[in-house]
């Protein structure tokens, strides 16, 4: 099954349909035309699930954002508070991916947002093209790890864990994650100054203080009240996430309205992109929980269990196993394959080998971040091409992210010597 997964992807076949395929040709191998019931089912759990309505109000919340232009600002903002440094315009990309992160949970807002607003302005002041799309690849990502995130919803709703702590769970590692990416700058940009060049002091003073902190405050003030009625919520016991998923979306057009950027068209192409990215999402679920269904159904799910915990590594050896398969996977299937794929028969051994559950699965979550920007199928490279103007090109692409993979891997670690930066704040935040 594995083997027809991996030939499917190369072939360029839809990862929806590939899981669901292959679950259909095995399923009628192994237990005939009686499959078809098992699918209704398991198809039929996942359109009933409460949890899973998040994921299209926080879509919808992103695609409101968006229209809103607040990013824009922001960026602005900390462009002009940052540019004095060797760096700066690409801290502000940092800076801008986190907050913008912590109010939409999906990638592809946050990688083409920054690509369309932060790109030309970093190569305007003659920033090395491998930097620049590598930090807006890098900081984009981010936004499907801090919460609220699309992929910590999927993963709690898999794992039967509760959303809330694994929200509260990814905040310090991506936060980890951040400050690696903002020192790896800095100290980059020390070094060879003309990776990223400082603002000009003619520049600079062109725009004074009082205005700087009135556009800040502008621009802060919206994301920080659309973060603290999404995940205050949460935290204090009032929402639900995909109650709070509403909140959210709710707040947002509020803020649309409130910067005079609603319009009728841009409401109903919000709706339509929501619709689009939904439907995406739910149907590479239908496959993978029909395919994981038949996988374990026919004893697979034993097998790489006796496999893993047979070969005699040990506890952190098998660990080690786990992560190098989910990062060799990333090079060929998105987050949401490997979740659907790997969880129904990894968290059973994180739970045999005395893992706590809730550690594993944001472990595996910070692990993910790779899959993002790994080729030849990482999302992120593909939404900064769509942008990028003609003189990026994929070589760029390529050799800008490198240094930013192993950043993701030292953050990784952190988190595996440290657990209380995962266990601590869940302990304390969530009621």
């Amino acid at each position: 099954m594995f083997s027809g997964l991996l030939i499917g992807i190369a072939l360029g076949h839809p990862l929806a349909f590939v899981l669901g395929g292959l679950a259909t040709v095995f399923g009628l191998i192994g237990w005939g035309p009686e499959v078809f019931y098992l699918f209704v089912n398991r198809i039929y759990a996942v359109m009933d699930n409460y949890v899973l309505l998040a994921i299209p109000l926080f879509i919808f919340m992103a695609q409101l954002l968006d229209q809103s232009k607040i990013v824009e600002e922001l960026f602005d903002v900390m462009r002009l508070i940052m540019g004095p440094l060797n760096g700066g315009i690409a801290l502000a990309v940092i800076v801008v991916s986190v907050l913008f992160g912590a109010c939409t949970g999906i990638i592809g807002a946050s990688v083409t947002a920054m690509g369309l607003i932060a790109l030309p302005i970093m190569l305007k002041y003659d920033y090395d093209k491998s930097l620049s799309v590598g930090t807006i690849c890098a900081g984009g990502t981010l936004g499907i790890l801090i919460p609220p995130s699309v992929m910590l919803i999927i993963m709690g709703n898999q794992a039967s864990l509760s959303v809330g702590k694994l929200f509260a769970g990814a905040i310090i590692p991506g936060l980890i994650l951040a400050t690696l990416y903002i020192g790896y700058i800095l100290i980059k940009c020390y070094f060879d100054p003309e990776a990223g060049p400082a603002l000009s002091p003619e520049e600079r003073a062109a725009v004074d203080l009082k205005t700087v902190l009135k556009m800040a405050v502008k621009s802060l003030v919206p994301p920080m009240v659309l973060i603290l009625a999404v995940l205050g919520s949460i935290f204090s016991g009032v929402a639900t996430p995909t109650e709070a998923s509403g909140v959210g979306a709710f707040v947002s057009l509020l803020m649309v309205i409130a910067y005079g950027k609603f319009t009728k068209q841009g409401f109903i192409e919000a709706i339509t992109e929501t619709a689009k990215t939904s439907t995406m999402v739910i149907i590479v679920i239908v496959g993978a929980t029909c395919f994981t269904g038949v996988f374990l159904g026919i004893g697979g799910g034993d097998v790489v269990s006796d496999l893993l915990l047979g070969i005699g590594f040990g506890k952190w050896g098998t660990f080690i196993v786990m992560m190098l398969i989910t990062f060799v996977l990333g090079f060929f299937i998105d987050w949401l394959g490997i979740v659907m794929i790997t969880f129904p028969i990894f968290l059973p051994i994180a739970d045999q080998l005395g893992f706590d559950k809730l550690w594993f699965v944001v472990i595996m979550a910070v692990m993910l971040q790779d899959s993002f920007l790994t080729p030849p199928f990482g999302y992120a490279l593909f939404y900064i091409k769509g942008v990028a103007p003609p003189e990026i090109t994929m070589s760029h692409i390529y050799k800008g992210i490198h240094a930013f993979w192993f950043l993701m891997e030292i953050g990784l670690i952190i988190c595996v010597l440290f657990p209380q930066t995962i266990l601590w704040l869940p302990s304390v935040m969530v009621k």
